[in-house]
């Protein structure tokens, strides 16, 4: 397969929609991309191969695609050499209505076959014609796929990919698939690997963390899975995302608290607080456990930060539904939430339900949940002023660093921080010792002299502009019997 043209070689773009699973899959297709011999454009505008890596959670991800596309066609029409390829949710679930809407698209490819997108590229050229291909179920496990992080200082590692759950206003489960996990001793691998080049956080991801370990029969295997993360030397902080309040066992809890490296943050979605409504989403789980399990949490873990999904306008959501979800709020606390109001799915069991909320009236009520949760959150972060607070500073999480001097970063419990470095020259990666001076309702302030500045082999690596970039670690699809035995636990101390 060949990449050049005269002699230089093709470059590539990667856009990226939706979720940290998005996230985390857009860095696998760069690894791809550049193991087939394209580097990534200086000049977006001007990338050879543009790839969209689409999601179709929300109402409007369709237009938002086919706006960006069409603002692409004229560069197209220019250069037919230039290549645009659609891939991700999105791409599963329109399949070749993609081209029939945007006949000037290359390639259309799916959740389960990423790694098809170079060969398919080089169809496309070859044949000078579209090429659609998408898989209904997972091709290969995609941590066997090459992947080129983003980050110095912090590493995406899939646990588990699909999911089984069927939430009514869900179209994830039928554009992932089944859950598939992955082996312990895979994901562990994964793991060092990342700590070996110098990363010292690390996320596990999966559509539903908790629910690891039911393809190979161990309802524990995740709070082991943590227990295990605790023996990385070099492994400074773990954090996951996102687990499902159904699946969220006393052990997670507890290994949460006993193991020093995992982190006390947890998103926990909670969707609503009706009863009713929790029904009628299919979440198998009702207000009373959703706060037995925030109460068993803070109770472990007194720092614990809470944050949380919330959807607002559910069909048939009546004033006293809303209500409800807001006492919820009120009682858990959270840290933050991320905030949605509903929109029809097609495909969803929802989108045909009766009693859609009027636009007005949905618009009413998020307006007034989210004036609740700032109350809350400030109110919360508020608490932490005078604080010793450890961050591991980061790249672009400070959109106003630069005009008031500051660097940004995010504390253990995963709050944004933005602090006064003095004389110190931290760097993305390194870890500062500050103490909070000012609360918002979303960050905070650390505007004295840092208590101690920490250089990190992750700061280093982004001193020298080296990103990890790992061949695929995993075995390959999981299969059934028995897991690989975990190292052994220790006592001691996720999005």
């Amino acid at each position: 397969m060949t990449t050049q043209t005269q002699g230089t070689a093709r470059t590539y773009d990667v856009r990226t929609y939706g979720c940290q699973m998005n996230v985390h899959d857009s860095e696998r297709i760069s690894g791809l991309m550049e193991d087939a011999g394209y580097v990534r454009a200086a000049d977006k505008d001007a990338a050879d191969v543009v790839v969209f890596n689409t999601c179709a959670v929300r109402e409007n991800a369709d237009n938002r695609l086919y706006g960006n596309l069409g603002h692409l066609r004229p560069a197209k029409m220019k250069n037919p050499d230039m290549q645009i390829a659609v891939g991700g949710c999105l791409a599963q679930k329109d399949k070749g209505d993609i081209v029939k809407k945007a006949p000037w698209v290359d390639v259309v490819f799916g959740t389960h076959n990423i790694g098809s997108l170079p060969a398919m590229l080089e169809r496309a050229r070859h044949n000078e014609e579209a090429q659609v291909e998408i898989l209904e179920s997972l091709e290969v496990f995609p941590s066997t796929l090459p992947t080129k992080r983003e980050s110095t200082y912090a590493g995406w590692v899939s646990i588990s990919v699909g999911c089984n759950n069927t939430c009514t206003f869900c179209i994830v489960p039928a554009l992932r698939g089944k859950e598939k996990d992955r082996r312990p001793g895979d994901v562990l691998a994964e793991v060092r690997a990342l700590v070996a080049e110098g990363v010292s956080e690390v996320t596990l991801l999966g559509q539903n963390v908790n629910s690891y370990g039911a393809e190979f029969g161990d309802r524990l295997a995740f709070g082991k899975l943590l227990r295990a993360c605790g023996e990385v030397e070099g492994l400074e902080r773990v954090r996951f995302t996102s687990p499902h309040p159904k699946d969220f066992t006393d052990d997670v809890i507890a290994a949460m608290a006993e193991t020093p490296n995992v982190c006390h943050s947890l998103h926990m979605p909670l969707q609503s607080g009706s009863d009713r409504v929790l029904k009628a989403m299919r979440r198998s789980y009702r207000q009373e456990k959703y706060l037995g399990i925030i109460e068993k949490v803070r109770a472990a873990m007194p720092d614990a930060a809470i944050t949380t999904d919330i959807i607002v306008g559910f069909p048939g959501e009546t004033e006293e539904d809303f209500e409800e979800t807001l006492e919820v709020v009120r009682k858990a606390r959270f840290s933050t939430a991320f905030t949605f109001q509903y929109s029809i799915r097609p495909g969803t069991p929802a989108a045909t339900m009766p009693d859609q909320i009027p636009k007005k009236v949905v618009q009413a009520r998020y307006e007034r949940l989210l004036a609740t949760l700032e109350e809350i959150t400030w109110a919360e972060n508020k608490l932490l002023i005078g604080e010793k607070v450890e961050v591991l500073v980061a790249v672009g999480e400070g959109r106003k660093d630069e005009r008031t001097g500051r660097m940004s970063g995010r504390a253990r419990d995963g709050r944004l921080v933005h602090f006064a470095t003095g004389d110190l020259t931290p760097r993305p990666g390194d870890i500062v010792e500050t103490v909070i001076t000012y609360a918002a309702p979303h960050h905070l302030n650390a505007d004295g002299t840092p208590l101690s500045h920490r250089r990190t082999r992750a700061g280093d690596a982004f001193e020298a502009g080296v990103t990890p970039k790992l061949k695929g670690v995993s075995l390959g699809l999981p299969s059934i019997g028995v897991p690989a035995a975990l190292p052994p636990a220790t006592e001691g101390c996720a999005l």
